[in-house]
This record gives C-alpha cells, structure tokens and sequence, in this order.
C-alpha cells in the first residue's frame, strides 16, 4: 500500500509543471478585462428605475482551475476556466436587482469526469425589495445557511448551486436573524444541459438565529424538502445549532432529526450530531471534531441533498452518496486539522477517521481515512491555491489521490 501510494503521489508531481502552465495560460489570458472606478465622486440621487440601473455596479471574475483525480482505472485531467459577470443595482425605493452569468469552458481535454461542466448559464437573477430590516428576493438565487451542512451553494465547484425561490430576511429583532424560503427548483452543479442538473422542489426553509447569548449564536432550524424529480431526496428536517467562542477557543454543538416526507418511498427516522471545538495557540488554529449522520437500519439513513457536501468528510467527495451525502448504515466522522499562516502564505491540514454507523447494515466497518493539505497565497490581486486530498480505503471505495491548482481574480 505504501509503495502505490508514493507511486502516485509521484505521478501527480511529475505532471505539475504542465498543469501549471495550462493554468498560468488560462490566467493570463483572462486579465485584459480591467474594472474602471472613479474616486471621490458622490453618487447622484437615485430618481427612478432607470437611475437605478444606470448607478449599478459592475464586477468580473475569473477562476482558472487545473484538476487531478488518481485512482485505480479512472483518472481525471481537466483545466478549467470560469468566467463570471455580476450586475448589481444600485436602490429605487427599496427595490433593487442581481444578474449574474456564468461561465465554464474546458481548456484542456480530459478522461472521466468532475462536476465542472461546461456551459454558459444564468447563476443568479433577482429582484429584491428592502423595507427597514427586512429584505425580500424573488427569482433565482445564493442560499447559505449556518455552516452550509444542510443548504449550500457548492461554492468550490466551478458551476455553484443556486435556488429559484422565494424568500425573506428579517433582522427587526435585536441580535435576532429570521429567514423562509420558498424553493421551486434547485439548479444543481451538474449544470442545465444534464438530466439530473435541475430539481423541481416544493421545500421550504425556516431558520431563526439568535446571537444575543453571552457565549454563542442559537440557530434553530426546519427545512421541509419536497423534491419532486428525486423522490428519495424528500425529507422533513429539524435540528439546533449553538457555536461561538471565548477568546482562543472556538465550539459548536448540533442536534438534528429527520424522517422521510412528501413522497418519498422509504419510511425512516434518523439522527445528525456535531460536536467540534478549535483552539489558537500563538499562530497555530488546531481543532478536532465528531459527526455522525446516523442510520434507521436498512429503512434509510440521514441525508442532506441540498448540502456543500465537498466541505464535509473530507475534501475527496467519496461519501456524496448520489447527492444525499450519507451511504447506507450512515458515516461516523471523527476529524482533526491544524492552520497557521507563514509569510503570508496559509497552510492547513486535516485527517479523517470515517467508520459505518450500523456495520450490520452495511457490511462495512472502516470505511477509510483521509489526509488533506491546502496552501493559498495571494499575488498581485489573485488568489492562488494549491489543495491536495488522499483517501485510503479500508471497506469503502478505494485508493483515490486528488489535487488542484486554482487562480482566481475579481475585477
């Protein structure tokens, strides 16, 4: 095992310097495009809708990304470029609106396949309404809650997760943040063009967070899924969330259950748990936590579809589980990672202990570990990264070594 592993971490590092310069090119060839501001100028009054579009402001961003998946008979060779364009206006009696486009183009050829496809499509379009402390979106947009455990954008993804949905913020309450969502379609990382890249939903989102506590913010939460293309992915959701911190320590604690609802097949009842803690030692971040998304036997396990799944268990995607992020018998997460910055430069690792739930169920006790590495710098306005994952598989899957050099700039 030792001697595959070196032989393919030595096969990802023969091949850097090419990756590099694919991604150098890609780089390169998207920074003609300069933003223009003018310093010191006060906006004139806002008299119309027209004056609203006019006084709006435009940004475009670019993600260049070279991506190197390593495992036995599937290997992935992909650089990628995403090219964004946001249009935001500026306010005409508390209405205002967000365009936003995207695209992906593929650099270089491939085998396999990422969840990066290619493609130019609409991210987010929609018009909000502001009325003191509560702000109002219709149309199709950006949705993160809390930590992104259970709704999320996906944001890693070169194509991001967004909702076509309608929903409300509410800050009217001291220390208090209340927010409903209505979702009719969920526009997934797949993209358009695929069959299973748009989900049409009946769901709803509830989450209220009160951050008046002297030790932390309180988040209580029911998300109703309704998914109506993925009936498996069709669940009642309640849970609460406490994190905060007291000088160099960090903590969150979370409780959540879920039942199958609307009109899913199965007929379950299962049980999320968190609890993380982190503490700062000069410049050093380390911390250490434990995640269970528990199982009912073989009636069903915990899911959560509309989840930043690449941020959970480890960054090497092998528990996405078909889009619900959990397998049968459920998945125990016990992890530990460390941070600091060093001329700039930040560097983090992390570690992996991922074990079955109900080994009866799955057959499965060990399913693996995995060890992650991130560097990031940013250089002359552009955020440069290098992030790599190996997972080694004790009952699950098998042996996979993943890596990716991003650079990303905002004009």
């Amino acid at each position: 095992m030792k001697k595959q592993n070196l032989l393919t971490a030595n096969t990802l590092i023969t091949t850097l310097p090419r990756q590099l310069l694919a991604l150098a090119i890609g780089t390169l060839a998207a920074t003609p495009v300069l933003a223009q501001e003018v310093a010191g100028d006060q906006a004139p009054a806002v008299t119309s809708f027209g004056d609203a579009l006019s006084q709006g402001d435009v940004s475009l961003s670019f993600r260049a990304r070279t991506e190197m998946v390593d495992t036995a008979g599937s290997d992935v060779d992909l650089t990628s470029l995403k090219t964004r364009l946001t249009f935001s206006s500026a306010a005409y009696q508390g209405f205002s609106t967000v365009i936003e486009m995207d695209d992906v183009t593929h650099i270089t050829e491939f085998e396999g396949g990422v969840g990066d496809p290619e493609g130019t499509e609409v991210n987010q379009a929609f018009l909000a309404y502001q009325l003191g402390k509560t702000s109002v979106k219709y149309g199709r947009q950006r949705i993160l809650l809390d930590n992104q455990r259970f709704v999320g954008g996906v944001g890693f993804r070169q194509n991001e997760q967004t909702y076509d949905a309608f929903s409300v913020t509410d800050n009217s309450l001291a220390d208090t943040t209340l927010f409903m969502a209505h979702i009719h379609n969920v526009n997934r990382i797949f993209g358009e063009d695929s069959p299973v890249g748009d989900h049409t939903n009946d769901t709803y989102l509830l989450n209220a967070k009160y951050a008046g506590l002297p030790l932390g913010a309180l988040s209580g939460y029911a998300y109703l899924i309704d998914n109506q293309d993925a009936l498996a992915f069709s669940t009642d959701t309640y849970g609460l969330r406490f994190a905060g911190g007291q000088g160099s320590l960090s903590y969150a604690l979370e409780y959540a259950t879920q039942s199958a609802a609307a009109d899913n097949p199965a007929d379950y009842t299962a049980d999320y748990l968190l609890a993380e803690g982190s503490y700062k030692v000069g410049s050093v971040t380390l911390a250490a936590g434990y995640e269970l998304l528990g199982a009912d036997g073989s009636d069903g396990q915990f899911i959560t579809p509309l989840a930043t799944l690449h941020k959970f268990q480890g960054w090497n995607d092998k528990f996405l589980g078909g889009g619900t992020g959990n397998i049968a018998g459920g998945i125990e997460d016990v992890y530990l990672s460390a941070g600091t910055s060093l001329a700039g430069i930040k560097l983090a690792v992390n570690y992996h202990q991922l074990s079955s739930d109900d080994s009866g169920v799955s057959g499965m006790d060990k399913l693996g570990s995995e060890q992650g590495f991130l560097a990031a710098y940013t250089l002359a306005g552009v955020n440069l990264s290098l992030k790599y994952s190996r997972y080694s598989a004790d009952d699950f899957s098998v042996d996979t070594d993943k890596l990716w050099l991003t650079a990303a700039a905002t004009f």
